[in-house]
Formats: structure tokens, sequence, C-alpha cells
């Protein structure tokens, strides 16, 4: 369904109502079984940047970014994602912990952080382009403005490109309101929830949600990062 919006400018103003994607089906589903071959313990190599995958004993959800206050580090994700998880590991058969549910905003927001406590895993500041596509270091966060270029990496949809179109858009999730987000003219699939939006090095935002799909054409809601670094007193780095 086409969100019904009325628009001003400089500042585009988007009041949404929509039958939204949002990109939660994966994040909602039970962590799987332990793989074959997999082993506990082995942390020492085990790095957990923007773009992977954190797993509860009920949930998954993808880390847009990683962000911290001083010495301890935190993992941004969806708030709609991360409800009702308490612990948090970097595997799926759960067997080498990285942290716990530091806070969860939602609805009227979309974010969460995740507080990590083990020290034998890395927390890189940057975020995966996709497999075998490399990284991008990610040294600050900036408010989004229309027309600015903004990329993205989604779990299914890849590593994708476009424009800004709104922001301060209001969602109706169906389950909640969501107010200030953005939207940009990329494309999304079911599965693509948390993955990290940037401009350059800059941190934009995380996705929370879609109309469309990249078959036919869509967009992109965001969860903006500078609104939650700053309630919980976090930076990128």
């Amino acid at each position: 369904m086409s969100p019904q919006r009325s628009e001003t400018h400089p500042r585009v103003a988007v009041r949404a109502a929509v039958v939204l994607v949002l990109l939660l089906g994966w994040c909602a589903a039970l962590a799987p079984a332990a793989r074959a071959g997999e082993e506990p313990g082995r942390q020492a190599s085990v790095a957990v940047r923007g773009g992977d995958t954190l797993y509860s004993a009920t949930t998954r959800c993808t880390v847009g970014f990683n962000a911290r206050s001083g010495t301890v580090v935190y993992a941004l994700l969806p708030g709609r994602c991360a409800q009702g998880a308490r612990t948090w590991y970097a595997d799926a058969a759960l067997t080498v912990p990285v942290g716990v549910t530091g806070g969860v905003s939602f609805p009227g927001n979309d974010y969460a952080s995740i507080r990590y406590t083990n020290t034998a895993v890395a927390y890189p500041g940057e975020v995966s382009l996709g497999a075998g596509t490399g990284v991008r270091d990610i040294t600050g966060a900036a408010h989004p403005v229309v027309g600015q270029s903004i990329c993205h990496v989604g779990r299914v949809s890849g590593h994708r490109c476009g424009t800004v179109q709104a922001v301060n858009v209001t969602v109706n999730y169906g389950g909640g309101v969501v107010h200030g987000l953005f939207r940009s003219t990329i494309c999304s699939e079911p599965g693509d929830a948390g993955g990290p939006a940037f401009s350059g090095s800059t941190a934009l935002g995380i996705i929370v949600g879609s109309g469309g799909n990249c078959a036919s054409g869509g967009h992109t809601y965001y969860q903006p990062v500078t609104e939650w670094l700053a309630a919980y007193g976090l930076s990128v780095y």
C-alpha cells in the first residue's frame, strides 16, 4: 500500500499510514539449531560489526552499527527485533555470548542497544558490505538531508545505493506508530531489517521498514542513528 503523505519544503514532513513489509519476519524467527561441526569457545577469531547478526534464544537481529560510551561498546539494533530478548550471541548455536540488552524503545521510536560484555570478541567500528565485498569504515554520524546520497546493506537485498527522499516521516506499523524516520529511493526485501545505512563513512540510520520490493521497485524507511546515539550517550567510531 502506498503511503499517504503531505510535504513541505525545504524540510520534508511526511505522515505515512502504510502496510509495511517491515522486514522483520527473519528477525523474529526462532534461532536455528546448532550446525554440524560448530564448536563452542572459538571466540578469539570472532568479530561482530555492522551488518552482522546477533542471536538470542528466541530471535536474531542484524546489527546496524557498533557504538561506544567511553570504553563500553554497544550494538545498535531495531527496537522491534530486540523486544523480549536479554542475552545475545555471535553464533546461531548460542555458544559465543557477546552481550545483554541495554535498552529498547518501541513504539514511538524503533531502536535498541546491546551492551557487549565479552572482551574476547572484537567489535570493529565498521560495516560489512556483504560476503566477499569488504567493509566500510564508519567514522561519524549525521542527520540525513533530502537529496543526499545514501547506501545501505540488507541481509537479503545486499549493498544498494540511492538518495534520501524525505525526513521526519511518521509510520503506522499496525502494532504502533513510529515518528522521526526517514525514507530513501533504495529498495529492500524481507529480512533486511537492521541493515546499516550510510553516506560515505558517515552513519545515517538503520533499516526498519519498506514499501514495494527490489523486483518491482520500492523505497526504504530508516531510524536515524543520531537520535539514539543522543538517547544513550553513544558515538560511532
